[in-house]
């Protein structure tokens, strides 16, 4: 579909409907909503006036007051407000629905990145041969985290699946009736959902939307690109989840909640095998064979509800006596539902989503010390020897010697063995280590394995170290290779079958880095680990810890792996979903679908379509660096700057984050009252420069540098490179993505304040300056003018909120100036963020 039959298809089939449904709105019969409707477009055009001609959000919610309603005490004020916020919550889930029962109409079969695109380019550059050996060990992986950065309880969820039918179906009436019960639902939890709860909410999405999307999306790809003799693995595309394991996401994830969720995910899809298989037996209900799949069933029946032991195996086994029968006396009829079943089996195993562990580096430490400390007494010791003296104990550690921390620590450890046995070898395979910068981070999770008991040949398990930030991406290299020549590890390794997991972290890395330079690192990072890993016989993984925006590493996903040169080990493409990009980007089957066979096709055009754009010459690589060096040092005197965490604190949300009932993610890592940069975590720091429309973290620094370069005379360097390079391209774009989104207006009151007002104009010169030189680098004539049906959604969608903005600033000066009912305020400044980040969706 052409890119103006698309835009023009977006303007019938999601503005024009949002427009005609939004008035239902107008006329719902409950809770003194009827006249919000008539109020809200008030309250816009207020702001939007209001902000272009330099007024304070005060003055405007204010005004909005005195000139459309006439309401005295501020109860009745905040009532309102409050009421307004509902219903802005309300038309942003009205037009979430819209917009993706739009996907399908939007997107074709044959779109560029699609399985089908991809045969059919195969066949022309005659390289079929090639896309299959690629196929042949590629994987997909991704994984599902708990960052809660989206707010939608389950209810809402599902009402919102049911209104995204009803608009397909152009329903009115029941649009009218979802609505309705949209109106009478709570859009925030009463209690702070547990982990466990945070687990359920994402295996939802497995059972209803990925069982069936992945088992379809494999079928096309055997069909499309299988032959008699070649047969794509099952491990073609998987899934990882990390509620309920990720202790340094969630302090409140313990070993008991580890466990529950292990069986919470293997309960889940042996329900969705017993579902699968009822459909199956209709079909297939002839002699011999309805027997074997009629005990099959009742094998499945007696694991899910009396916890028996099942294992794939197993049921592949029954699957496999049932085809034989069926192809040797029954013609092979419906053969191609069993192989699909059997298919899913082989996907999905017992496990349904491999569960990680993760843990901070600083806990394993703390660990260590105590467990080091009880049993040798000694406190002075080396990291190296603190690990030999412990890995040689003769005694298993009692776990129940311990308290808290360490207790659970190894608790969990001991506990890996059931999970496998019960869940299978994929079920939990793997320990992620945030914050590592040294080889004692990684060989601690050793020591705990051995310490409890684990012989060397039963740790089945992958330690995976994650580099963050700038610091930890800089020694990657040498944490790698002394890891690589350790004999201990090179044997725990070659047992693994000599492959790495390294994980990378963009959102610590733009936190600490900046946007260019933290890209820029990662990239050359993944570029020495890939050579050192090579030299050393390692097949390394690279495992990217993506976020949503551009500013934690989000953006286009197929752009940013399908810019990835040779340098850079492609054995299997790997990233954290999370938030709203699991239900904005994965949320139904079209969606997930579209976008699993994205990134596969990314990693598959990488090795088979050699483009020259892809690999950096010297020359672009050395004016990259120089670029991401010019960004840095402007970032870093920004971050120096001694209003930067006061700003933060005191002008955004970042403090209402962790006021908020989402579960996990507090504010900040560590304790203690005093606020200090390095102790943010990535999610709430990127989150308040979202919520004040500036959106810092995806630009700043990037224009200055390209402007040092202009005022040098060397911007032809910079437009050669922006033509000839695929990943700096990808990074322009992205980051314009993230200027598209911010709007300076709404906190132009700041300029003029006495504290703040160097440091706003600071930040708002470098917006304007990045804008300019990067519509002029491109040659647009707006910010993300490539993509009309992603700006035209962002439109819309900044239109929505900015009210709801309006209402959260106005709450934030109050507060500042301690005037009126502060609890409130606070409340409303909560509950704004909700809307806010939920309208805020990303192309991931």
């Amino acid at each position: 579909m052409r890119q103006d039959q698309r835009t023009e298809k977006f303007r019938q089939i999601v503005e024009n409907k949002f427009q005609i449904y939004n008035s239902l709105f107008m006329s719902l019969p409950y809770d003194k909503m009827t006249n919000i409707g008539m109020l809200l477009p008030f309250l816009y055009e207020e702001s939007k006036e209001g902000y272009q001609s330099g007024k304070t959000p005060e003055d405007i919610v204010e005004e909005f007051f005195t000139n459309h309603t006439d309401l005295q005490t501020e109860e009745q004020k905040l009532e309102l407000l409050f009421k307004i916020i509902q219903y802005i919550e309300r038309q942003v889930v009205l037009f979430d629905s819209i917009e993706d029962a739009a996907f399908p109409n939007l997107h074709s079969e044959s779109d560029s990145g699609t399985a089908t695109n991809l045969f059919e380019r195969s066949l022309q550059d005659h390289k079929l041969e090639k896309v299959r050996e690629k196929l042949r060990d590629f994987t997909v992986k991704v994984v599902f985290t708990a960052h809660p950065t989206q707010f939608y309880p389950s209810s809402v969820q599902r009402i919102l699946h049911d209104l995204r039918k009803s608009i397909t179906d152009d329903s009115i009436t029941n649009i009218d009736m979802l609505l309705q019960q949209l109106g009478k639902t709570p859009f925030v939890n009463k209690e702070k959902p547990t982990p466990i709860d945070e687990a359920l909410s994402i295996i939802h999405y497995l059972r209803y939307v990925y069982y069936d999307t992945i088992g379809e999306l494999f079928t096309k790809i055997k069909k499309t690109f299988g032959t008699e003799h070649y047969h794509l693995h099952e491990d073609l595309i998987q899934l990882g989840f990390w509620p309920g394991g990720d202790r340094d996401g969630n302090p409140f994830v313990t070993a008991d909640v580890t466990k529950r969720v292990s069986e919470e995910l293997r309960s889940a899809i042996l329900k969705s095998y017993y579902g699968n298989l009822k459909d199956v037996r209709r079909r297939l209900s002839f002699r011999g064979v309805s027997e074997i799949l009629g005990q099959l069933s009742a094998e499945l029946y007696s694991a899910i509800f009396r916890n028996e032991i099942i294992t794939a195996e197993h049921i592949i086994k029954r699957l496999d006596d049932a085809e034989e029968i069926l192809i040797s006396q029954h013609n092979s009829l419906f053969l191609d539902q069993l192989e699909n079943f059997r298919d899913r089996v082989k996907i999905f195993g017992t496990h349904f989503a491999t569960l990680d562990i993760r843990q901070d580096s600083r806990i394993h430490q703390q660990v260590i010390d105590d467990v080091y400390r009880a049993q040798l007494g000694e406190s002075e010791a080396s990291h190296e020897e603190k690990f030999n003296q412990l890995i040689q104990l003769s005694e298993k550690i009692n776990a129940g010697d311990f308290n808290d921390i360490v207790k659970d620590t190894l608790l969990n450890v001991v506990q890996i063995k059931d999970i496998q046995l019960a869940n299978g070898h994929r079920g939990m395979n793997r320990y992620i280590i945030s914050n590592s910068d040294a080889v004692k981070d990684v060989m601690n999770v050793y020591a705990f394995f051995k310490i409890s008991g684990y012989r060397d040949e039963e740790i089945n398990m992958d330690i995976v170290p994650l580099f963050e930030t700038m610091e930890g991406l800089d020694n990657a290299e040498k944490v790698m290779k002394d890891l690589y020549e350790n004999p201990i590890y090179q044997k725990h390794l070659e047992r693994r079958g000599n492959q790495q997991t390294i994980m990378l972290g963009f959102s610590d890395g733009t936190k600490d880095g900046g946007y260019l330079k933290a890209n820029w690192e990662i990239y050359k990072a993944k570029e020495v680990l890939t050579k050192l890993s090579e030299e050393n016989g390692i097949k390394v993984v690279f495992f990217d810890g993506r976020g949503g925006p551009p500013a934690r590493g989000g953006g286009k996903t197929h752009d940013f792996y399908a810019s990835q040169g040779k340098t850079i080990a492609n054995n299997k493409i790997e990233l954290t979903i999370q938030g709203q990009t699991i239900t904005s980007i994965f949320g139904n089957k079209e969606q997930a679908k579209y976008n699993f066979e994205q990134l596969l096709t990314a990693g598959v055009e990488n090795d088979v379509f050699k483009n020259s754009k892809k690999d950096l010459t010297e020359k672009e690589r050395a004016l990259i660096l120089e670029l991401a060096n010019i960004s840095y040092k402007k970032y870093s005197d920004l971050k120096a700057h001694p209003m930067f965490v006061p700003y933060l604190q005191e002008m955004s949300t970042l403090e209402y984050y962790g006021k908020t009932n989402i579960g996990s993610r507090p504010s900040k890592r560590g304790g203690g009252n005093e606020l200090k940069f390095e102790d943010l975590r990535a999610i709430p720091f990127v989150g308040s420069w979202s919520q004040l429309k500036q959106n810092v973290p995806g630009f700043f620094g990037f224009g200055f540098a390209m402007q040092q370069l202009k005022d040098e005379g060397r911007f032809n360097e910079v437009r050669e490179l922006y033509r000839g390079s695929d990943f700096f391209k990808t990074l322009v774009l992205n980051s314009m993505m993230s200027m598209n989104k911010s709007y300076f207006p709404l906190t132009y009151y700041i300029k003029d304040n006495p504290k703040f007002g160097e440091f706003w104009n600071v930040l708002f010169e470098e917006y304007n300056l990045s804008k300019d030189i990067m519509l002029e680098l491109t040659g647009f004539t707006m910010l993300q003018e490539e993509d009309p049906l992603s700006r035209k959604s962002v439109k819309i969608r900044e239109k929505i909120v900015l009210p709801l903005l309006s209402i959260q600033q106005y709450a934030l000066m109050k507060i500042q100036k301690g005037e009126g009912n502060k609890e409130a305020y606070e409340k409303l400044v909560t509950r704004s963020l909700f809307g806010n980040i939920n309208a805020s969706r990303n192309s991931a």
